[in-house]
């Protein structure tokens, strides 16, 4: 057998040519190799025949393998790449996160109400007896015909109280009856006018909702809320649940799965906790702690890589409670600033409305940090992939230069959906001319620009840090002795052009 020609040394350094990735050891993702076969001073499987690169920078039977830069030809024991975090990263891990979640386990317990405590009803906004019904009959006729007042109204036509009265005294009103379908009183039709100038029209055959009060006379008893919506609502949530699934697959039926279990979760324990007068900020940290591990381990898999995202969502939860706990306190927001929140207040007197307020803004947070701490951990995880020889700090790097524009993104669709929340009241301020200083000195604008900025000073820190603890894990990894050969191999199949397998994350 002739023995091939080896290279002198320093080997010739190979062209860029289309083939110059199968032999130099120095393309992305390759880790270097020695004359010997070695890497990084660690002894490969690779059994080359003669002095040059063997099979460890090009493919094998197996893991990796091929021709070497010196047309030495061998054989390697790949055993399949390994994993990325190491037995040892995955006990710290765990170390920090098992006594977390088992806390969440005994503050749920602990806390849970069993269901919201009763109350006598007030007849007063959300907190009615309704029924749904149906209008069954329209008739137009005469606004003065029906109107108590009979006699024609005069005064300032241009203001909205003389034009509506003009409206209801010449106008066309329209005579309603619905008939009740659900309750003790169905099948029973009752009438209701309907004002021309009313924002709410009703047309024969719609759905609607009617309150009932049994203290009122009986042909007052019944009156009409609201229209019924559950039919387009509840095809709006289909057509959003389907486009879920066939999109995102079997990780969309999981993020659906999720879903559902944080709505159990805020309907089955946060509100019915905080209405039987636990503490609502700690009952919110134990709620959304509970929502974020199930939601990200549900729908990323029990992996480091979602273990590191989840500490980096518990650190700016924290955060974000304690700068929202400072500034609720030191701006005097009491919480209670419209009509819903004083009934609550009034029913149960108990509540600490200002920690209703935190506890809004730590839930209203916890979605899109997960959004945020997921996307720069799986960045960090790619980069390492791409080029394991990077060091952590120049994976902070790369990560941090994906999350500032993240930053951007997050920062400005928080503000505009607070203020697409709030845009009503901001036009009244407007109608009113009232200065900036002034609107954002109210403290129904006040709360909204506290819950806004504290929220996006944790989203904003969120990135940096779980950066720092996505590439201090992965960076700090030290693969079982045995299992270099698989890692780096399989990383440099997978430089060159995905030929290796998937590494299990």
């Amino acid at each position: 057998m002739t023995t091939p020609q080896h290279p002198s040394f320093p080997p010739r350094r190979p062209g860029r040519g289309p083939h110059a990735e199968e032999g130099d050891g120095r393309a992305v993702g390759h880790v270097p190799v020695d004359a010997h076969g070695t890497r990084d001073g660690r002894h490969e499987a690779d059994h080359g025949h003669g002095a040059g690169s063997g099979h460890g920078a090009g493919d094998s039977h197996g893991a990796g393998g091929g021709h070497g830069a010196g047309g030495g030809h061998g054989h390697s024991h790949g055993h399949g790449p390994a994993a990325p975090v190491s037995r040892h990263l995955r006990k710290v891990i765990a170390a920090i996160l098992i006594p977390f979640a088992a806390a969440v386990v005994v503050g749920l317990a602990v806390l849970w109400p069993g269901g919201a405590p009763p109350h006598e009803r007030t007849g007063v906004g959300f907190d009615r007896q309704t029924q749904q019904a149906t209008v069954t009959k329209v008739v137009e006729l005469s606004c003065q015909s029906v109107n108590a007042s009979g006699g024609t109204p005069t005064g300032d036509t241009s203001t909205a109280e003389g034009s509506s009265a003009v409206q209801q005294a010449e106008g066309e009103c329209k005579r309603a009856t619905i008939r009740v379908d659900t309750g003790d009183d169905k099948g029973r039709t009752f009438d209701e006018i309907v004002q021309p100038d009313q924002s709410r029209q009703l047309h024969e055959g719609q759905k609607v909702v009617v309150a009932y009060e049994p203290s009122a006379p009986k042909d007052l008893q019944y009156s009409v809320t609201d229209i019924n919506r559950r039919l387009p609502l509840a095809l709006l949530a289909g057509i959003f649940a389907l486009a879920v699934v066939v999109v995102g697959r079997l990780r969309g039926l999981m993020a659906l799965v999720s879903l559902a279990i944080s709505f159990l979760l805020l309907n089955f324990f946060i509100l019915p906790a905080i209405l039987q007068g636990s503490n609502p900020l700690v009952v919110a940290v134990i709620g959304s702690s509970a929502i974020m591990l199930i939601a990200l381990y549900l729908c990323h898999g029990l992996s480091a890589r979602t273990s590191v995202a989840v500490l980096g969502t518990l650190i700016s939860l924290l955060l974000i409670g304690v700068l929202g706990s400072l500034f609720i306190g030191w701006a005097a927001l009491t919480g209670n600033t419209d009509d819903n929140t004083g009934l609550i207040h009034g029913l149960y007197p108990s509540i600490d409305m200002s920690g209703l307020l935190l506890a809004g803004v730590i839930i209203g947070s916890l979605g899109v940090l997960d959004d945020v701490t997921v996307t720069q951990t799986s960045a960090v995880w790619e980069l390492h992939e791409a080029n394991p020889t990077m060091g952590w700090r120049g994976l902070y790097r790369a990560g941090i230069r994906i999350g500032r524009d993240h930053i951007a993104s997050v920062v400005n669709t928080l503000v505009l959906a607070y203020a697409g929340a709030a845009l009503p009241l901001l036009l009244l301020f407007s109608i009113a001319q009232s200065g900036v200083g002034t609107v954002a000195n109210s403290e129904l604008v006040a709360e909204e620009i506290v819950r806004t900025l504290v929220g996006s000073i944790g989203l904003v820190a969120s990135v940096p840090v779980t950066t720092a603890l996505a590439a201090l894990v992965v960076s700090a990894d030290r693969p079982a002795q045995g299992q270099g050969t698989a890692a780096g191999a399989g990383a440099g199949a997978s430089a060159r052009g995905g030929r290796g397998r998937r590494r299990k994350r």
